[in-house]
Parts: C-alpha cells; sequence; structure tokens
C-alpha cells in the first residue's frame, strides 16, 4: 500500500508541475497534464481495486 500512495503523491505533483499556466509550461498546451492526470486515474482505480 505505500508504494501506491507514494506514486499517487508523485504523480499529483508532476500533475501540478505539467499545468500550462506555469510561463514555463505554457508553450506545452493540454497534453503533458493530460497524459499525466490519465495515469493518475488509473493509479488512483487500481490502489482501489486492490490490484496495485
Amino acid at each position: 500500500m505505500a508504494i501506491s500512495t507514494l506514486l499517487i503523491i508523485i504523480l499529483i505533483v508532476l500533475l501540478i508541475g505539467a499545468v500550462p499556466s506555469w510561463p514555463h509550461a505554457r508553450s506545452w498546451g493540454y497534453g503533458p497534464s493530460g497524459f499525466l492526470g490519465l495515469a493518475l486515474l488509473i493509479v488512483i482505480v487500481l490502489a482501489l481495486t486492490g490490484r496495485f
């Protein structure tokens, strides 16, 4: 359970860093934040179902 919690926290931090409103990420568009959001959603679902 500890590894899934750590992975969720890391993905949340990466998702916040990839938001296009930050000056360094403005030219990236929504691609990185969309991908990280999807990865976070998959990890949360797997953790809740007990498969991770």
